[in-house]
């Protein structure tokens, strides 16, 4: 015993306790999971929004993961990355995900795959030095409640968090629209008692029908609703107006000339943000008083509380002024609304029929070409200044031809682009320039018989020219540009408060093009050197905006017709400056958001840079960055034939043999290191003999 205690303590035991070691930590790693990213995109780390998401689960998540055994390269690491990425999932969970793998060796596997609808996907082999083909099962089941989604042909790790993430969302919300939702969200209705001297038509029915709406929206969602009655004094009216957006209902008595004011508003506000619930005073073509939004207190509550809590699914898109359709596939905008279906609707906005609904952000106008109305451009001005989100894609000009120019083949006119815009862009930061960018780094062709063609009107925008860091750009190694006008950015966007940001602009060799008569490259010549420069493509303002209108449109005002009226009341709804933080991104082109550029499963990066735009308003900034991982290259900027040819032969030659060289050198050093030590040790040895 004593002999085995020696020799665990003599160095013959480091082997032996190594390899004990060795072992424990295998047992350690198969019941947890550790990994260090040292991705720039943290293309193997969780985001945040899947970590709450699965954190904050309510029911049982479950996955069920049918991948074959024993996949051929590059799949097998496909079928890692999974098991990875729902461990990932599973660590940062709560007690109620889960998830578990198959053996589809097992026929009862194969079985309940096919009873969730996974086929099979053929897939190619490398065997014996011989290519063949393979049928094998790549598939992932998604339950949850009564809820069941697939995932199936899982043969690339790219953007797979993201569509994990958001096919969990959407169950989770065609379940309960408010399973993220921690503690209560505030409902609180303002109503001023002194208006009940004005016999305003349902002014007593108010507080009942609130109520009411708001037992049977809590009825459906476990009380999640924590509500209020308040009933303000005259001298908290002014600033709950300015604080909420609430109209300010001003009178004055005939008979002793004093003045009074008022609101009549509800509330619903979760986690420092709000949404003021349509109900407010009306009045009709006879000049009587009544309360507007009763009839639909429990719909808009409800659909306002889902867009608090869990962000809205639903995208306005205003329509009415020549803008690009939702339903043409080629040149309008149904493949955008295609590839953004699996998380969002688009809902139609006639700005001239009707007002923006209140749970609606963020707000798309896209590709206008008639003016906007006065009024219209009032109520968007309005939906800004409450918070609302807004997305403009401006073309700097209108393409006119009538059937005898197309019937000859005639190019068609380029006419300037006004749309009433202008005016709003303009107060918010943002002023749109004539003309279309030109820029020779741009998307060229071989064409037969006439080798190159450079298309100056299409810029592709290298990582040089996207903003950094950003989530709408941030992984994106290009975006291509099309017909696109020059955006600048006045004091507006600079004032106290306010955070503007250029998210795409040119090369230093672009100009402006501002005479189109044909958009043809053998029409166009890029001017001197000198005469060049950069443009802004894309940008972003957020912050606190100032309105573009001093007061509202006569028709906007309510205020009442017979002014003689005794006690008579006026309504002032006018928001001067915001009242929430909004954003206004705007692109100076549509077509980049056309079936010209964007297929239904958008594969350019340009599709990807506009959906983010749409997440990002949405507040849903981490599925930008999940939805672009591992889509960053390290492409080159400069794509002359020298400098590619430079790069091609540094790539395929220099490098590998400065790997080499360095190997021979490292390996050239150790062995004289080794030498070095035989020597010196091989010379004490020797003196040792001979001093004995």
């Amino acid at each position: 015993m004593k002999a085995f205690i020696n020799r665990l303590k003599g160095p013959q035991s480091d082997f032996l306790l190594f390899i004990i070691v060795l072992v424990l930590l295998n047992l350690v790693g198969m019941r947890s999971f550790f990994r260090i990213d040292t991705t720039k995109s943290k293309s193997y780390s969780l985001s945040q929004s899947s970590k709450q998401l699965v954190r904050t689960l309510e029911q049982p998540l479950s996955v069920k993961v049918f991948f074959s055994s024993n996949l051929p390269s590059p799949y097998n690491n496909t079928a890692q990355y999974v098991r990875d990425l729902l461990s990932e999932y599973d660590g940062a969970a709560n007690k109620s995900f889960s998830w578990e793998t198959f053996n589809m060796n097992n026929p009862e596997s194969q079985s309940m795959a096919r009873s969730y609808r996974l086929n099979q996907i053929q897939i190619q082999e490398l065997k014996d030095n011989e290519v063949g083909f393979k049928n094998v099962w790549m598939g992932l089941v998604l339950t949850y409640a009564d809820r069941i989604e697939i995932l199936d042909g899982i043969t690339s790790s790219e953007g797979l968090e993201y569509k994990l993430t958001t096919k969990m969302a959407s169950m989770i919300n065609a379940v309960s629209a408010l399973a993220g939702l921690k503690g209560q969200a505030d409902l609180n209705l303002y109503v001023s008692e002194d208006l009940a001297a004005f016999n305003i038509q349902d002014f007593s029915s108010i507080e009942p029908a609130v109520s009411k709406a708001v037992q049977a929206v809590n009825k459906a969602n476990m009380n999640r609703i924590r509500y209020n009655y308040i009933k303000p004094a005259q001298s908290d009216v002014e600033g709950l107006s300015e604080t909420y957006g609430i109209p300010l209902i001003r009178w004055t008595n005939n008979k002793d000339g004093s003045t009074g004011k008022g609101i009549i508003g509800l509330v619903l506000s979760y986690n420092g943000t709000f949404r003021l619930i349509p109900l407010q005073m009306s009045q009709s073509l006879f000049g009587s008083y009544g309360i507007a939004g009763l009839d639909d207190l429990e719909q808009n509550i409800t659909e306002n509380l889902a867009s608090l809590v869990s962000r809205s699914t639903e995208i306005g898109y205003v329509s009415g002024h020549g803008e690009l359709s939702l339903q043409d596939a080629q040149s309008g905008a149904a493949n955008l609304a295609a590839y953004a279906s699996d998380m969002y609707t688009f809902k139609e906005i006639r700005t001239a029929e009707e007002d923006i609904p209140s749970n609606i952000s963020p707000l798309i106008i896209n590709g206008p070409t008639e003016e906007f109305g006065e009024e219209e451009l009032y109520k968007i001005d309005q939906f800004v200044m409450k918070g609302g989100k807004l997305a403009v894609f401006l073309d700097p000009f209108v393409e006119k031809q009538d059937q005898m120019a197309m019937y000859y083949g005639m190019p068609p006119a380029y006419e300037k682009n006004v749309t009433g815009l202008e005016k709003l862009l303009k107060a918010y930061g943002i002023e749109p320039a004539e003309g279309y960018v030109m820029d020779k780094q741009c998307y060229s062709q071989n064409t037969n018989g006439k080798g190159k063609t450079e298309f100056y009107f299409a810029p592709v925008i290298h990582q040089s020219g996207l903003k950094k860091n950003h989530p709408l750009t941030s992984n994106l190694s290009y975006v291509l540009f099309l017909q696109s006008g020059a955006l600048t950015l006045n004091d507006a966007a600079s004032a106290s408060g306010m955070d503007a940001y250029v998210l795409a602009k040119t090369s230093k060799e672009s100009w402006l093009q501002k005479e189109i008569t044909a958009l043809d490259p053998s029409y166009i010549f890029p001017p001197a050197k000198e005469n060049m420069g950069e443009y802004n493509l894309a940008v972003l303002v957020e912050g606190s905006f100032k309105s573009a209108f001093a007061n509202a449109p006569e028709k906007q005002t309510g205020k009442t017709a017979n002014t003689a009226q005794k006690n008579a009341l006026v309504s002032e709804a006018h928001l001067s400056s915001g009242i929430q933080k909004s954003a206004v991104f705007v692109a100076g082109s549509s077509k980049i958001t056309s079936g010209a550029l964007i297929d239904r499963e958008g594969g350019q990066s340009v599709a990807v840079f506009v959906r983010n735009v749409f997440d990002f308003l949405n507040g849903s900034e981490d599925f930008c960055y999940m939805r672009s991982k591992g889509l960053s290259l390290n492409v080159l900027n400069k794509i002359t034939p020298v400098s590619a040819a430079i790069a091609k032969i540094f790539n395929q030659y220099i490098l590998p043999l400065l790997v080499a060289v360095a190997g021979l050198i490292g390996q050239h050093m150790r062995n004289r290191r080794k030498k070095a030590i035989q020597k010196r040790y091989a010379h004490a040895g020797n003196t040792q003999e001979a001093v004995q």
